[in-house]
């Protein structure tokens, strides 16, 4: 059966690759990587275990490293976990890693990737919406320590994204929820007709074009700005106050960017963001005790001493950066929320 496939290209010079979008591609991983070689597929407990095995079943030679699921596991012993066990399996410079799962195994296999021999091959294949919107792409890896979001890390390129649709049958509606606060926030700050679409409930009819879509705005920022100097900052959007409010627990990391973005919109987008937010089943309402969450902002790495420069959207498909003390920020969300 001829099955449609969707190609991106992330343009990077040396570092380029292909992002390859389908459905029910994932028994077919051999066609768009290398995995005639050792491979540690690295996974968590949260994924089926089906989705390893596929691939494990293609590779010369493979294990399948798994993790506790969950963003308390984003640290530096499960990262010496998955090292060892790399090294245990033998692991050399001419062989593989492959990401199985969401933005943390992503993370947490992507930087054992760019650190074990001083860096190995590293293939990412994302299964929620959120990382394949997002997460999957651009060469960010990185891991939580001393109680500060994602502070150790490095610019790390996969050398293929394999996105297959299918596997977003399984997962649960809040996650696939959270992963269209993503595409929302590309839709925003760079595609008034992508945000036409999610508010026309395109994801339930055609979830690859949103995913493409989404996918070509990161692609188009990272290869203009790869390590985050300038322009690549727009993807920022929703996440300084939202990373405050994921400090707070109990939310989902796509739910608290969907919260973010809401105070930094001009009063007309934020009622038309509010809106969508609900049609996509996302929260909207700013937890009571959201101040607690501006201790955290405090140490959020994208801080430059006491400013911040932020991402505002005035006009949808729009975007303006603006760089104000932590105080002026803390000012400006509390008035967009009363």
């Amino acid at each position: 059966m001829k099955r449609d496939i969707k190609k991106v290209k992330m343009n990077l010079g040396k570092r380029s690759y292909d992002i390859t979008i389908g459905e029910s591609i994932l028994e077919n991983t051999q066609s768009y990587m290398n995995l005639n070689r050792k491979v540690a597929i690295v996974t968590d407990s949260g994924v089926p275990r089906e989705y390893s095995e596929a691939i494990a079943s293609q590779c010369k030679k493979s294990v399948i490293i798994s993790f506790p699921k969950g963003e308390e596991s984003k640290n530096l012993d499960t990262y010496a976990y998955i090292c060892q066990q790399m090294l245990t399996f033998g692991l050399q410079r001419r062989d593989a890693v492959v990401a199985v799962g969401g933005g943390v195994v992503g993370d947490m296999a992507g930087f054992a990737a760019a650190t074990y021999m001083r860096g190995i091959d590293f293939y990412n294949v994302p299964t929620t919406l959120l990382s394949q919107v997002d997460s999957s792409i651009g060469g960010k890896t990185a891991i939580d320590f001393g109680g500060v979001k994602n502070i150790l890390g490095a610019f790390y390129q996969p050398k293929a994204v394999l996105i297959d649709t299918a596997v977003l049958k399984t997962l649960e509606a809040r996650q696939f929820s959270a992963g269209l606060a993503e595409v929302a926030k590309m839709a925003l700050t760079s595609d008034a007709e992508l945000f036409s679409m999610l508010e026309d409930s395109l994801w339930e009819k055609d979830i690859a074009t949103l995913i493409e879509r989404a996918l070509i705005i990161k692609r188009d920022v990272v290869e203009e700005d790869e390590r985050e100097s300038g322009l690549r900052k727009i993807l920022n959007f929703g996440h300084t106050f939202g990373h405050g409010i994921e400090a707070l627990g109990n939310l989902y990391h796509g739910e608290c960017v969907a919260l973010g973005m809401l105070p930094m919109c001009s009063p007309t987008v934020r009622k038309r963001l509010s809106f969508l937010l609900s049609k996509m089943g996302l929260p909207t309402e700013i937890p009571s005790n959201y101040k607690d969450g501006f201790e955290f902002m405090r140490h959020d790495k994208k801080g430059d001493g006491d400013t911040v420069e932020a991402v505002f959207v005035d006009e949808v498909g729009s975007f303006r950066l603006e760089k104000l003390s932590l105080e002026k920020l803390f000012s400006r969300i509390e008035k967009n929320i009363l």
